[in-house]
């Protein structure tokens, strides 16, 4: 490999003689060959985009050469459109705040530059790292606002992601209205539920956790660039602070504003914490409703087996014709996966101190990697197996009728103590409901018909009441399952 020499303040440094990032970057290459993880993309196209309006806003207030700041921006501009991705090659687990990820970029965007106004690589005599496009900025507010900013980009179709699902979900609750099937509390039977209000269930809580993760990134549209350092706004100033934002709006379409207080958004990352926690919250809903589509499709022959999921692959290298429920097992393991990133996130916002919280590369890079896995395994739980799912309405029917749990309807008319005295003989005994009922004379087999009607057991009321379930006048959900997933 050839190389080229380049000095910093700790001395002289051979980098490879291709390399777009200089002497900083390679140091850090060298102190930090931990992981083999690379900034994720978002990051780097947010740290991009500060760059380029920080570019913008120093030519604008006359702080930079007009010719210096075109070749800033128009190197922006190239990576921006997918080029030198490769030359972004710092270790996510790296020194603290970010400092080797904003030299990076600064070194690359410097040495393109140059390169476009006829200077070679490492030169930095038209365009330095520093004193150019770092000009006006600290790692300490570049750094936080490229991970609020990445964060941001990922919001929207993270939000869209869920809600698409929770369409999906709605649609199953519509067209399983009308299937009958036992509830299920502590694992053991319950009273009867429509498999269409279980499904309904599901739609509201994604939707839910989405609205959540909305929300929450609304409180990372506060940027502090222009803090510099310490919050202080040292060799920047309103001026530079509010052109930046302005110019990042107007590039990214978010509605971004400059940050309140500079020394809380420099000091904390608790924004992102509560995005994470959007994201967490996001994640147990999801992971609930994946574990209970396992559930539901166990066997099929020898457990539940009330659904039937899409088969996408086969389910055992030893075993013919098995099939697993593999997509809803992927999307549990993401689901953990998220909830272990907020934990690192939780303790790398805990560990800031005074002015400055130097976590933020771990930090950014849990947020967005959560971010990329929940967004990706609910469109393929969506694509791959939501949209795909059957009902066996006769084998739900079946585990219903074999059920205790439809005597709970009895307790208004005879009372909690006769009904438990009914449900343990029909288990003893093998015996239905109805008939012990009749044989002990407690109810005409005209009222008790009416009491036992399992579709009214699935409404509001008492069931066999004038005017409730199941009869004029009274109010059902079961229609209004996947109406519940929507609004």
């Amino acid at each position: 490999m050839q190389y080229r020499t380049e000095r910093d303040p700790l001395g002289e440094l051979n980098v490879p003689a291709d390399a777009y990032y200089g002497v900083q970057t390679a140091r850090a290459v060298e102190n930090f060959p931990i992981s083999g993880l690379r900034a994720p993309a978002d990051l780097v196209t947010a740290t991009i985009l500060v760059k380029k309006a920080a570019a913008e806003a120093n030519v604008a207030l006359g702080r930079m050469d007009a010719d210096v700041a075109r070749a800033i921006i128009a190197a922006s501009d190239e990576i921006l459109a997918g080029k030198l991705r490769e030359q972004f090659v710092v270790d996510v687990y790296q020194a603290g705040a970010g400092t080797s990820h904003n030299m990076n970029a600064n070194e690359v965007l410097a040495n393109r530059a140059g390169e476009l106004l006829g200077e070679a690589r490492g030169t930095y005599a038209r365009v330095h790292p520093n004193d150019h496009v770092n000009m006006g900025q600290s790692t300490n507010d570049v750094f936080p606002t490229a991970t609020r900013l990445a964060l941001l980009l990922g919001a929207g179709p993270l939000v869209r992601a869920a809600r698409d699902l929770v369409e999906s979900l709605a649609r199953k609750a519509d067209a399983f209205t009308n299937v009958l099937k036992t509830g299920r509390t502590h694992l053991q039977d319950a009273v009867p539920i429509t498999l269409g209000q279980e499904f309904g269930g599901y739609a509201a809580c994604v939707r839910r956790g989405a609205d959540d993760v909305a929300q929450m990134s609304e409180q990372l549209q506060e940027l502090n660039i222009g803090a510099t350092a310490v919050g202080t706004g040292l060799n920047a100033g309103d001026d530079f602070r509010r052109l930046v934002v302005d110019n990042l709006s107007r590039d990214t379409g978010l509605a971004l504003k400059p940050a309140a207080n500079l020394f809380r958004v420099t000091q904390s990352m608790g924004d992102v914490l509560a995005y994470s926690g959007g994201m967490r919250r996001l994640a147990v809903e999801l992971g609930k409703v994946a574990s209970d589509l396992r559930l539901l499709s166990m066997g099929p022959r020898a457990g539940l087996g009330e659904i039937a999921l899409p088969a996408v692959q086969p389910g055992s290298s030893i075993m013919p014709g098995k099939v697993n429920p593999s997509v809803p097992e992927m999307v549990n393991q993401v689901c953990f996966q998220v909830m272990g990133c907020d934990t690192t996130i939780m303790m790398g916002c805990e560990a800031g101190q005074l002015e400055l919280n130097v976590m933020m590369p771990v930090i950014a890079w849990n947020a967005l990697h959560a971010s990329t896995i929940l967004r990706q395994s609910m469109s393929v739980l969506r694509t791959r197996c939501v949209d795909g799912i059957t009902a066996d309405e006769r084998r739900a029917r079946e585990l219903l009728d074999r059920s205790t749990a439809t005597a709970t309807a009895l307790s208004p008319y005879i009372g909690y103590a006769a009904t438990a005295e009914i449900a343990k003989a029909s288990v003893k005994t093998g015996r239905s409901i109805r008939d012990l009922v009749l044989e002990r004379g407690l109810l005409d087999v005209n009222r008790l018909d009416e009491i036992l009607s399992v579709t009214a057991m699935t409404r509001p009321g008492i069931a066999g009441e004038a005017g409730g379930p199941g009869r004029a006048g009274g109010a059902g959900q079961a229609g209004e399952a996947g109406k519940a997933g929507r609004t």
